[in-house]
């Protein structure tokens, strides 16, 4: 648990906003530096966002006071809920088990299409009612029986001084972590953030520099940059999303280009969730994903060399499903977020073949199922802060 400092940050326009006073808490953060201008320079993300006096930076949550860069929503939750892995969504680590999901509010991206708006887009900080500090959630979740907790619903680089100490805790606990991130972060911050982290899924918006900058308002080399440096430099497991938009990213060419990418510089064994976009947000003009141009993603990522390539926000469980890539065996049945087949053996070995298929697997899968479970913090004792 970090220390804490008194609120005083002020809001964008110089004033602190009555949702914020007296609320806290304000821990100091990593990664800014002090420029000639008298600026302060955040480093956490590629938008190096230059701080005055007061000023926050486009993910609201990091902001100036003095002379440093402080996180205003250290222990502070948008809530917390039970998930199935396969949510995250993550196929090939501990498959079946519960994991322990919450988020915080605010984003470093600007996506017209952002399904977690009303959490990642806030700027109200009264809307985060749950609270807990590290060594709380790591006991929650092991009491609760999850093998994992998910930092999900907005992305966690921007509260990486809370998702640390929380991956820390967990450890200690016995239980893993998972970011859930579109791996917008600088080279700077990167060994920082991912250094207690056991899996992520990062999101692959798209593979133009005109998409990134357009439709998220952020840069694409950088998110690539992340994903080389987790698979050839970290243990953590790696899966990557790709939401297929109608009209922006589906270009079949471009599915290709990316999936070569990934095979020529991830490697084959890292898994591809192509995901079905639905209207929302700022993007309401346009259809929702065929499932005809999911089927047709896989097939080209698989024709490149993709081994584990699954279709997302569709019912199809024969896209959802594991395959051992040697002999063709169904090695996990999914229906949606249940399982059915399971023909591993060991670490993760096929029953067919005997091939070891390419993640973090154990002798038997959890039978969590599709269960959704709403987690009130303050019910676990006096050993937990109460909401406000």
């Amino acid at each position: 648990m970090r220390a804490e400092t008194e609120l005083q940050v002020p809001g964008l326009d110089g004033t602190t906003p009555p949702a914020l006073r007296g609320k806290g808490p304000v821990v100091p953060t990593e990664h800014w530096r002090m420029l000639e201008d008298g600026r302060v320079q955040c480093e956490m993300c590629p938008r190096y966002c230059r701080l005055k006096e007061g000023a926050r930076g486009l993910c609201f949550v990091r902001a100036r006071q003095g002379d440093a860069i402080v996180l205003t929503t250290y222990g502070r939750s948008s809530g917390f809920c039970v998930d199935p892995i396969e949510k995250k969504p993550l196929n090939h680590f501990l498959p079946g088990t519960p994991v322990l999901s919450f988020g915080t509010a605010g984003c470093n991206l600007a996506c017209n299409f952002c399904q977690n708006h009303d959490i990642s887009k806030s700027r109200e900080m009264d809307l985060m009612q749950a609270e807990a500090q590290p060594e709380a959630i790591a006991d929650v979740a092991r009491r609760l029986g999850c093998r994992s907790v998910a930092f999900t619903y907005n992305d966690p680089v921007i509260f990486h001084e809370y998702a640390s100490d929380i991956a820390i805790a967990c450890r200690e606990a016995g239980v893993k972590t998972v970011a859930v991130t579109a791996g917008y972060i600088t080279d700077r911050a990167r060994p920082d953030f991912f250094r207690h982290i056991d899996a992520a899924n990062v999101d692959l918006k798209g593979f133009t520099d005109r998409f990134y900058r357009d439709v998220t308002k952020s840069e694409l080399q950088p998110v690539l940059d992340t994903l080389v440096y987790l698979v050839r430099e970290t243990e953590v497991w790696v899966e990557i999303t790709n939401l297929i938009i109608p009209g922006e990213n589906d270009d079949e060419a471009e599915i290709d280009a990316m999936t070569a990418w990934v095979v020529e510089n991830l490697g084959p064994d890292v898994p591809i969730h192509f995901s079905a976009f639905h209207p929302d947000y700022r993007m309401l003009d346009k259809p929702r994903t065929a499932f005809e141009t999911l089927a047709t993603a896989r097939q080209i990522a698989r024709r490149n060399g993709v081994r584990h390539a699954y279709t997302g926000n569709v019912h199809d469980i024969g896209r959802q499903s594991s395959y051992c890539h040697v002999c063709g065996t169904r090695t996990i049945g999914r229906d949606w977020y249940e399982l059915s087949d399971w023909n591993l053996i060991g670490d993760g070995c096929c029953t067919g073949c005997g091939t070891r298929m390419a993640g973090v697997f154990e002798g038997r899968p959890g039978n969590w199922g599709r269960r959704r479970k709403p987690v009130d913090m303050a019910s676990f004792g006096p050993g937990l802060p109460q909401g406000n």
